[in-house]
């Protein structure tokens, strides 16, 4: 290739780089909400507050600068909710009403459920077992047995 071929080509080349540069400074510029809106005549409004909403919400952000740094542990324990178990229990144990054991049972009985999976087993009875043999047969065995002895 001669050297005038090659300048060519780079005058060329130059001439694109140069169009692009500009491209993209035009899309890096700030464009106007007007420019943004589509051509609809509805919802003009509504695009327009979004858009200012989105320019609003990038200016305003917050940083740590002038902040005061807390201790992590500190804003955790604040944010836990705390127990109430020790309160409460020196409540009801404070308390010298005692119910009837019959009206404890009535409340428990009405707030089990309907369902029979909520009823608690009722306690099955063991059927006493019956001996085949008398008192008096036993007595008699007795007597046999250690008579001769």
């Amino acid at each position: 290739m001669s050297a005038s071929m090659i300048r060519k080509g780079l005058e060329l080349l130059s001439s694109d780089l140069k169009d692009a540069g500009k491209s993209q400074k035009k899309s890096s510029q700030k464009v106007s909400v007007m420019d943004q809106i589509s051509s609809n005549k509805k919802g003009v409004r509504k695009q327009i507050r979004q858009l200012q909403a989105h320019s609003r919400s990038a200016k305003s952000k917050t940083t740590v600068k002038d902040k005061r740094v807390k201790n992590a542990l500190e804003e955790y324990r604040k944010k836990q909710k705390k127990s109430q178990l020790k309160s409460n229990l020196k409540y009801f144990l404070a308390t010298s009403y005692k119910t009837n054991e019959y009206h404890t049972k009535t409340i428990l009985k009405q707030n089990t459920g309907r369902l029979s999976r909520h009823r608690p087993d009722k306690p099955v009875r063991k059927p006493q077992e019956k001996s085949i043999f008398t008192e008096e047969e036993f007595q008699r065995f007795q007597e046999e047995y250690f008579s001769n002895l």
